[in-house]
């Protein structure tokens, strides 16, 4: 059984920066896409970055040099580095993990973010 739980979160003004982190724990393996999405209020859940095991990295064009994915797999963490930060990219963010071999994907809970203007 895999767990995700996000953290970072916050209020934070518009240019500002934040880090969000997630923790997997639980029957992780070696062959996973660690992924981060949001979901804006009233909107669908959107992608927003992935980063797989041999650390190939892809992001949404709406956060492509503003926001950072990268991975510890010795912490079991995933982190987004997010700077500029606009008041569009208010949402609750989401973490998570697919297991490539088995195609199984996990979901965090969530942690909010709000970027005031």
């Amino acid at each position: 059984q895999v767990q995700l739980v996000e953290s970072g979160g916050g209020l934070v003004q518009a240019g500002g920066s934040l880090r969000l982190s997630c923790v997997a724990s639980g029957s992780i393996f070696s062959n996973n896409l660690l992924s981060w999405y949001r979901q804006a209020p009233g909107k669908q859940r959107e992608w927003v970055a992935s980063i797989s095991r041999a650390g190939t990295i892809t992001y949404s064009n709406s956060v492509k040099g503003r926001f950072t994915i990268s991975r510890d797999d010795a912490k079991n963490t995933v982190y987004l580095q997010m700077n500029s930060l606009k008041p569009e990219d208010t949402a609750i963010y989401y973490c998570k993990l697919l297991l490539t071999q088995s195609g199984r994907e996990t979901w965090g809970q969530g942690t909010q973010l709000t970027v005031s203007s």
